[in-house]
């Protein structure tokens, strides 16, 4: 039955072949001679014989065994070469990759200068021991916010209660001395008008009455200096601000010969950010500007500040203080800037970002979204797109930074459309697909960005 199919498939081939080519002609003729000899098996098994009978003048006999091997691999062989005559694909090339165009758009533009520096506390106190005695209260928790003239500390007062009375009483006695000296100088001094007391007398009383008055301004500064102490016993806030960790404990003794630190204080609203510039930059923006340190620092430029974790520059200030000299060392200026923080999230010590505005910077220009512009070895480039919808690369010469945005000083046209989106798909040289998309200037930053969702015109 297996010879039977192999012959059956045979049969259903070879009307199949393509005759014009002279491989598969003499495999078509193989083939029918091997047919004719497997129908020639078949009618000796039919009469009981056992042998094969040669075929006209070829020689040899046919085996069944190597017949069915040669049926099968000529079956093969013209399914591989019949394939190999069939017409061949035509190639189709893709169609040109779709891309986003826009015009650049002309607006106004500052030039800002970015900066780096450190959070610092607006005013910011170490609380100390001023005198000596034990740390009998603490009046706060740690990290409160304090109010000016909030008791922090109380040091023990017993002591200095006993001196406030000691140096009380002695301005008494002493103004008891100097109340006999002038009573004696009064009486002396009517006694040598009646000629019956000596001048001498009455210099005596003179210098002791002026003794006695010397005596009780004394007594009333001793006094003074023992209230003062008294009042150091109580450390209280000197500003509003928030305190930090205690460093002593109740019950230890403080100011035993020195200042025993006991807190820090901080005042962080408002907050200072300290940055510097160099000179070459510093230089740079005097000349361009015609305004120096000093004036810039009673301009109160706008200055907007951005923590490490923030984007942007979410925080508007001002710059208050410019240092008078440049620091030999490192060829910087030390500068200032102040910013508003009622809700105390900015702590002293944080780094910041400042971007500083350069005064009398305004012009308007051409801006594209900063993404569109590419760099290689010749140096900055967009792409842009013809009227035939052929990539261009454009070199360009870059301006300020506008938010989001890139001025184009030179290089580029109101006119021309700029690649946005798909940058990876267009290929200098190449035809692609444009989708027209206008820029629009968002109106609450400046931000350069792609107007939503709307075609102005689709480019065939």
């Amino acid at each position: 039955m297996i010879r039977h199919d192999i012959v059956k498939s045979a049969n259903l081939l070879v009307p199949k072949l393509q005759l014009g080519n002279s491989v598969l002609e003499t495999l078509a003729s193989r083939l029918a001679k091997l047919r004719l000899a497997w129908m020639q098996e078949v009618e000796q098994r039919r009469s009981g014989c056992r042998e094969l009978r040669p075929l006209g003048s070829q020689a040899g006999a046919w085996e069944p065994a190597q017949t069915h091997a040669n049926i099968a691999w000529l079956i093969v062989m013209v399914m591989i070469f019949g394939s190999g005559c069939e017409d061949k694909n035509t190639y189709a090339p893709p169609p040109p990759p779709q891309v986003t165009v826009s015009q650049p758009v002309r607006q106004q533009v500052s030039e800002y200068l970015e900066f780096t520096g450190n959070t610092q506390a607006f005013n910011s106190v170490q609380l100390v021991a001023r005198v000596q005695g034990y740390l009998e209260k603490v009046f706060f928790h740690d990290g409160d916010s304090v109010k000016k003239g909030q008791p922090l500390f109380l040091i023990q007062q017993d002591t200095y209660l006993a001196r406030l009375k000691q140096a009380k009483a002695q301005v008494l006695q002493q103004q008891a001395s100097l109340n006999h000296a002038q009573t004696e100088l009064d009486r002396f001094g009517g006694l040598v008008r009646q000629h019956a007391a000596a001048q001498t007398d009455v210099d005596n009383w003179r210098f002791e009455r002026d003794n006695a008055r010397a005596a009780v301004v004394a007594a009333e500064a001793n006094r003074d200096l023992a209230k003062l102490d008294l009042d150091y016993t109580k450390v209280v806030a000197p500003f509003d601000g928030r305190i930090d960790r205690r460093l002593k404990d109740p019950g230890n003794l403080v100011g035993a010969g020195e200042f025993t630190p006991l807190a820090q204080i901080n005042q962080i609203d408002p907050i200072y950010v300290y940055f510097t510039i160099n000179e070459t930059e510093l230089l740079r923006v005097i000349k361009q500007t015609n305004v120096g340190p000093g004036e810039a620092e009673q301009m109160k430029i706008p200055a907007s500040l951005a923590l490490s974790d923030e984007k942007g520059y979410p925080h508007q200030g001002y710059l208050d203080f410019t240092a008078i000299s440049i620091t030999p060392t490192t060829g910087t200026l030390l500068l200032r800037a102040s910013y508003p923080n009622a809700d105390g999230t900015i702590l002293p010590g944080l780094f910041a970002r400042v971007r500083l505005l350069v005064v009398n910077s305004e012009k308007m220009a051409l801006v594209v979204p900063e993404a569109t512009i590419g760099y290689d070895q010749l140096g900055s480039y967009l792409l842009v797109v013809d009227d035939n919808n052929v990539v261009e690369r454009r070199p360009v010469k870059l301006g300020i930074q506008a938010d989001d945005g890139r001025a184009i000083e030179e290089g580029l046209g109101a006119q021309d459309w700029v690649i946005v989106t798909g940058l990876l798909r267009a290929i200098p040289g190449n035809t692609v697909k444009p989708i027209r998309k206008a820029l629009t200037k968002t109106e609450s930053n400046g931000d350069v960005s792609s107007a939503p969702a709307e075609l102005e015109k689709q480019s065939p």
